[in-house]
């Protein structure tokens, strides 16, 4: 059983929805990152979600691309980003970790030794934005060999023909995107979310974790009522841009906002 079929498990015993919080890895420079990582769980993260710092991160709007930026002028790689997971897993040997990011570095590293080497570091799970299920399956098959998650994106636009395939080749638990369009928008309809949450449980007993367009306790609370798992990004991110010259700062206002959302989460 892997950390993140461990982490939901127990979750469900305890009555509790997670908290997944998004950071690009090297933002707002590589030495700030497991820092971040360390506070966010300690604010009530139940899973990390890790971004892979990539060129052209064409899922992500203003906020997350301008956080790759900050990340690649430090020349931030994924060799990098899995010597950040390794550092963190000297005090973390519980919290699941996902990698979100785009399959170019992958591909450059090739699937077998990204494989191997991120099982290596303590990655539990792998989200590879652009790769579609039809063309997964040599990464799928290394992953898997090597305990890792791969984990899958379902959109309001997913047939239930795809909700299929995307069912039988994701692991640990399937991400669904809230709305049509790039992180950071403002537009999320929880009613719409729990609609088609309900339709993609009828093909998957894996959790569902939703993203896009949470940026606040009443947006994470009210999610947490449909999903699984509540996934945060932008909002943390834009804090980071905000205090990037104070990093004490930083953590504490990026630490102090996960708080809350946990709180309204538990509360709801």
């Amino acid at each position: 059983m892997s950390r993140i079929e461990k982490r939901f498990e127990a979750l469900r015993a305890a009555g509790r929805k997670a908290l997944v919080p998004y950071i690009t890895a090297g933002d707002p420079a590589p030495e700030h990152t497991v820092p971040l990582m360390q506070a966010l769980v300690a604010a009530g993260a139940d899973l990390l979600e890790l971004g892979v710092p990539f060129s052209d991160p064409m899922a992500d709007g203003p906020v997350i691309q301008q956080a790759c930026e900050r990340a690649l002028r430090h020349h931030t790689s994924l060799d990098d980003v899995l010597d950040m997971v390794r550092k963190f897993r000297e005090q973390d040997d519980e919290t699941p970790i996902v990698l979100m990011g785009y399959l170019n570095p992958i591909e450059v590293m090739g699937y077998r030794e990204f494989a191997r080497r991120a099982a290596e570091a303590g990655v539990d799970g792998a989200l590879t934005v652009d790769m579609p299920p039809e063309e997964a399956d040599d990464l799928v098959a290394e992953l898997r060999a090597e305990g890792i998650d791969p984990i899958f994106l379902l959109a309001p636009t997913t047939t239930p023909e795809r909700m299929d395939a995307i069912a039988e080749h994701g692991s640990g638990f399937l991400y669904y995107v809230s709305f049509k369009g790039v992180t950071g928008a403002n537009r999320l309809d929880v009613a719409a979310v729990a609609e088609k949450l309900a339709e993609i449980r009828r093909h998957t007993d894996l959790p569902l974790g939703v993203g896009f367009g949470i940026r606040d306790p009443e947006s994470a609370a009210a999610v947490a009522g449909v999903a699984d798992a509540v996934v945060v990004g932008s909002a943390l991110v834009k804090l980071i841009a905000e205090h990037e010259q104070e990093p004490e700062t930083m953590i504490r206002v990026v630490s102090d906002t996960l708080r809350v959302m946990r709180e309204a989460m538990d509360a709801a």
